[in-house]
């Protein structure tokens, strides 16, 4: 049943595991702002982390941030996008014109802001998200990228966070042609980094995991070499598969003590480990994985890239028969259903890769 005028339906958090279907009052776009209807979103693991009570939000949020959908509403002062035009939005939203901004870490918008913030993510942490009839975007100008015709919603919604993050992995360690990567964990984030890297020119992409399912589809979107940590020894294989040397760069993309030391472990000297795990308590470097500081080792993080540009850029390695992310879209729901979504997801159940909502 839609909802009446002036409100929407909308996933809000009200506590651990207490996430309703709400009617709530509907968003209008105020100057530099616009309203989108949200036409299809997903539920991403940080969802996850929120909903599980393992990252503070405020109660009476609506959470999710990755947003497609249609501009309903042009606050004052945005100019070149009409109503009725199709629009990605990245889940981080900078704003263009602060420090972080103008020096070009558009993630890191609002640095200084506090680490609750985290950078320019916004949607379903510090405002409200994308599981959601309706959507206020921040900062628009900067935010809403067109979608051309004849891309659809399910080639572009994984574009606005974990294609960007994903890929970002491979761009900040600096992956070159001919390169040796691997990447620890085959989740939606990792199968990204994997693909990332291949697009970059990496020779030989290993994907690390003990899924079933997730092996199965690194292996069917072109991972060179799939390993299950649960029958190999990871660390041996890859310096086997290397020749001895390690892998020009690791990505990390689970965020757990014994992946960060892994990937570590299977560097070269001179390698750079990205990291685009979330990590929690406290992580420990080996003195001996780290060549007690003497490897030239690199570690870098990243946060996913957002705005308008990186989104673009996106959707054209799309447009262009480049990337093709549909794949991981195994399950199809409805907002009303959304609780079974998240249960889905969070159990793991049935393959699940990444899940598509619709309004």
């Amino acid at each position: 049943m839609p909802a009446h005028a002036g409100t929407m339906r909308a996933a809000v958090f009200h506590g651990v595991d207490d996430v309703r279907l709400e009617e709530v009052p509907r968003p209008q776009a105020g100057p530099g702002e616009a309203v989108i209807r949200v036409t299809m979103t997903t539920i991403c693991g940080t969802d996850l982390h929120i909903v599980r009570g393992e990252y503070a939000v405020k109660p009476g949020l609506i959470i999710g941030h990755e947003p497609v959908g249609v501009i309903e509403e042009l606050g004052a002062g945005v100019t070149g996008y009409s109503i009725g035009d199709r629009v990605l939005v990245g889940a981080i939203t900078p704003c263009g014109q602060c420090n972080a901004c103008l020096s070009g870490n558009l993630s890191q918008c609002g640095h200084g802001s506090g680490y609750e913030a985290i950078g320019g993510w916004r949607f379903g942490n510090t405002i409200d998200g994308a599981q959601a009839e309706y959507l206020l975007v921040p900062n628009a100008q900067a935010n809403l990228a067109k979608i051309p015709d004849g891309v659809t919603d399910e080639q572009v919604v994984l574009l606005a966070d974990i294609a960007s993050t994903g890929i970002s992995g491979a761009e900040s360690g600096g992956v070159r042609i001919g390169d040796a990567v691997a990447v620890f964990a085959q989740g939606p984030i990792g199968l990204c980094a994997s693909l990332g890297a291949k697009l970059m020119g990496a020779a030989v992409v290993i994907g690390v995991d003990g899924d079933d399912a997730r092996l199965a589809i690194a292996k069917k979107m072109g991972v060179d070499v799939v390993l299950d940590y649960r029958k190999v020894d990871v660390v041996d294989e890859i310096r086997r598969i290397t020749h001895g040397t390690g892998v020009d760069v690791a990505i990390e993309s689970l965020g757990t003590q014994e992946t960060f030391e892994n990937a570590l472990r299977v560097l070269r000297p001179g390698g750079t480990l990205s990291s685009l795990g979330v990590y929690s308590g406290k992580l420990q470097m080996p003195y001996d994985a780290f060549a007690a500081g003497l490897g030239d080792h690199r570690i870098v993080t990243t946060l996913c890239p957002g705005g308008k540009e990186r989104m673009r850029r996106l959707i054209e390695m799309v447009r262009s028969g480049r990337l093709d992310l549909r794949p991981l879209i195994t399950h199809r729901f409805k907002l009303a259903d959304i609780n079974e979504a998240y249960k889905l997801f969070g159990d793991r159940r049935d393959g699940v890769m990444k899940v598509a909502i619709t309004p």
